[in-house]
């Protein structure tokens, strides 16, 4: 009789059911029957993943106009937040997706999975582009029309022309025919891997941010208006990455209260990093 230790070391190498297995559902052992659950639960999470992904697949190629036809899939990360700029994102994948089975809006993932996948869609994809709208452009524009220019620009920067854009629920005005999907990244590969590229972007500016203007915590809030955000704002100001167009960062600025009138020791916060 095999140990609970083998058993185990035998199931996590195991992908799908196999003959030897049957054996295990009558064993008496309770470590047995507890591995044998565990693994069951990790190949349902498995085939869930590869039917979404065959789903997400089969919606991207019921747009394409034509066999063998380009289609690019954008998304934005950060409308909703009072500081930093929204990151919009296009990607063109190929045929070839399977190293990306799991990929899901980017929202559901934890971050180190986030990235993992961003790595992976950069080096996969056919062509991407990122697009970095300023707090500074937003206000000037006003929140909806900066994403839609951010998108549009992103899908410009393609170094391949796309034949169809699917965009997360925003009409576009491009240069081939687009389709706006209602909570896109769910529904479409392209699109989540534009999420991705998009959040995993923005979270990376976020945490260089937060390192120049710490009293706000954008490393843990990116910039929403979280309870302790706000409180910060309050007391403190907004600094040059606060949307002025924005509530609560607009009655702040209408009170008087700049980031400029902070203590000496905070001056060497107030300043944007570089981006490119």
């Amino acid at each position: 009789m095999k140990t609970i230790k083998d058993i185990t070391e035998r199931l996590q190498n195991t992908e799908k059911p196999e003959p030897w297995m049957d054996e295990l559902v009558s064993d008496s052992r309770t470590g047995v029957q507890n591995e044998l659950k565990r693994w069951q639960r990790r190949y349902e999470k498995r085939l869930a993943k590869e039917q979404a992904y065959l789903e997400k697949k089969e919606f991207d190629a019921s747009h394409l106009p034509f066999d063998g036809a380009l289609l690019a899939g954008i998304d934005e990360a950060g409308r909703g937040p009072l500081a930093g700029p929204v990151v919009c994102a296009a990607v063109i994948l190929p045929p070839e997706t399977q190293i990306l089975i799991g990929l899901d809006d980017s929202k559901k993932i934890p971050k180190l999975e986030r990235n993992r996948l961003a790595k992976l869609i950069k080096q996969l994809a056919v062509s991407y582009s990122i697009h970095i709208q300023s707090p500074e452009r937003i206000d000037e524009l006003n929140i909806y029309s900066a994403t839609k220019n951010s998108m549009e620009t992103a899908v410009a920067d393609l170094r391949t022309r796309p034949d169809i854009v699917l965009a997360d629920a925003m009409p576009l005005h491009v240069s081939c025919k687009t389709v706006s999907v209602i909570k896109g990244d769910a529904k479409s590969l392209a699109i989540a891997a534009a999420s991705i590229l998009a959040k995993t972007t923005r979270d990376d500016l976020m945490e260089q941010w937060h390192a120049k203007y710490p009293i706000y915590n954008f490393k843990q809030n990116a910039g929403y208006g979280t309870e302790e955000h706000v409180e910060a704002l309050r007391i403190h100001g907004p600094c040059e990455i606060h949307r002025k167009t924005f509530e609560p960062v607009k009655s702040v600025i209408e009170r008087g209260l700049l980031a400029n009138e902070l203590p000496d020791d905070q001056s060497s916060h107030w300043r944007t990093p570089h981006t490119e």
